[in-house]
């Protein structure tokens, strides 16, 4: 099973990212050995996840979630 999820980092900014494990993949972002976007912005907490049936549609799915405003992003964390 794949995820996507979305990370609220701590200057408040939101990474949007995909694993297939997302327990390991959070310890990895907060030990600093993750992307480099979150390596400089510890640490991050966890705000949202969705599954995926596939590596391919988690892509996807990050994909139309990048090209999403910050203000729907929010909104989707909220729903």
């Amino acid at each position: 099973m794949w995820v996507v999820y979305l990370l609220k980092c701590s200057d408040n900014s939101l990474y949007c990212g995909i694993t297939n494990d997302i327990d390991n993949r959070l310890s990895v972002h907060n030990s600093g050995k993750g992307a480099k976007y979150t390596k400089v912005r510890l640490p991050v907490e966890l705000v949202y996840k969705e599954k995926a049936d596939d590596r391919s549609s988690a892509s996807k799915r990050e994909y139309q979630i990048k090209k999403m405003s910050r203000v729907k992003k929010l909104l989707l964390i909220a729903t």
